[in-house]
């Protein structure tokens, strides 16, 4: 898919999506506790469905019934002897513990950039917690058979959060008792939050948090009677950042569906957007932003590594050097993001210095339009259309099709906001 799109002036109002974050965690504690959910507000992104293929291959049922999905489960008990993950780094690394609950072999795949995604985690901690591990040098496919057992046990979370987020759900489906889970290193904790919170709003058994650092489960039993949860998706700061940015870059625009008072760590956008100087005006069901006078402003992504593609758009239109922290969490991404940005925006323009663990765009200098091409990353994609909303001239991006992964309307959504977008399928059937 190619998409063209042209300097364009924005006006109205738009909901956000859906949070993949929010949706695949409800959809992984739906598969844990036993009984039935209701899930308003469900994703429709390809990460958000390989989600479901991987509950079901688990051994859930979900229909869905007036625009929510209904989930029915008993517990992990596998139907199949291989799962899917699609393209997701949060499925495979909250699904794989899930998978190993299993005592007969399961092999798990993904496709696309997953393919190419370390695994080494596994490798290393699940055989510690009885669990035989199967992988291709550390890289899918990964093939594991447990059950695992609960055990006090020492991870890195230097890398992701999500490994945690996986063994927090296996020990709750394990009913673990009297075990600790220590972390060293633990990066994006606000994800960590996230993922308590729902194992809280299903009645699984959740951990005491011990400053981040130990995660205990107790003597006392799982709270899983209920036999019905009624669990929400929030709206997703991820893809809304990409609505406030384009708002600040060539608004005014009015964002509703996101709730400031989340845990998603890319909440922290809202920082950025006011010490840049954009105009903004934050209400508890929506925000609205406007273009303002635009500078340079430091920001720490660390904790929120997604945010660096729709920050780079902003800092883009920014007089000055802005300086943006965390760069050593983009390696393992979709792509390389930190050399991704710096090549892509080269092309609009753009000069970005990498330093160690730090990332400088230089704004304010004008954005040229160009053919660009999204390195088959949905938030690559997402950021050079947002920063050519008001380029000098066209811009093409080349792989467009690749925002389906988080958010498959993000152009309609820009369109309907006033952005000029043509979208053209390059696809090739055979004849």
């Amino acid at each position: 898919m190619i998409a063209t799109i042209q300097p364009s002036s924005l006006s109205g109002t738009i909901t956000a999506p859906a949070s993949k974050s929010s949706m695949q965690r409800a959809c992984a504690a739906a598969l844990v506790r036993k009984g039935e959910t209701l899930i308003h507000n469900p994703g429709i992104s390809n990460d958000d469905k390989a989600a479901l293929g991987v509950i079901k291959a688990l051994g859930a049922d979900w229909e869905m019934e007036n625009g929510d999905l209904k989930v029915t489960s008993n517990g992990v008990n596998a139907a199949t002897n291989e799962v899917n993950c699609g393209e997701s780094g949060l499925g495979i690394r909250m699904f794989a513990p899930l998978v190993a609950l299993n005592d007969s072999e399961i092999t798990i795949n993904g496709e696309g950039s997953l393919l190419t995604r370390p695994m080494d985690f596994f490798d290393e901690v699940l055989p510690q917690l009885d669990v035989e591990v199967s992988s291709n040098s550390g890289k899918l496919p990964l093939k594991l058979k447990g059950p695992l057992q609960p055990k006090n046990i020492t991870i890195d979370g230097s890398l992701s959060s999500q490994f945690l987020t996986g063994l927090l759900m296996a020990y709750a489906a394990s009913d673990a008792k009297d075990v600790t889970i220590t972390v060293t290193n633990l990066k994006s904790k606000p994800y960590v939050d996230l993922t308590l919170k729902v194992m809280e709003a299903y009645g699984l058994k959740a951990p005491e948090n011990i400053n981040y650092e130990q995660f205990y489960f107790g003597l006392e039993t799982s709270n899983t009677q209920a036999t019905f949860v009624d669990y929400t998706v929030e709206g997703d700061w991820s893809g809304g950042a990409f609505l406030l940015v384009a708002g600040a870059i060539a608004g005014n625009i009015v964002v509703r569906g996101l709730d400031v008072t989340s845990t998603q760590a890319d909440k922290a956008v809202l920082t950025a957007l006011m010490d840049c100087g954009s105009k903004i005006s934050i209400q508890s069901d929506e925000i609205e932003i406007a273009p303002g006078d635009l500078k340079a402003f430091q920001f720490d992504a660390t904790d929120c590594p997604d945010l660096f593609p729709p920050l780079v758009a902003l800092a883009a239109y920014c007089k000055g050097t802005t300086v943006i922290e965390g760069v050593n969490r983009l390696t393992h991404k979709e792509s390389n993001r930190a050399l991704t940005l710096q090549e892509e925006f080269a092309k609009l323009g753009i000069e970005i210095t990498l330093q160690d663990n730090l990332m400088l765009i230089k704004g304010g200098t004008g954005v040229k339009g160009a053919t660009v091409h999204s390195r088959h990353d949905h938030r690559i994609a997402m950021a050079c259309a947002v920063a050519a909303l008001k380029a000098e001239g066209e811009t093409v991006i080349e792989e467009a099709g690749a925002v389906s992964k988080s958010y498959p309307n993000f152009y309609e959504h820009i369109q309907s906001l006033g952005a000029t977008v043509s979208v053209e399928n390059t696809s090739v059937k055979a004849v």
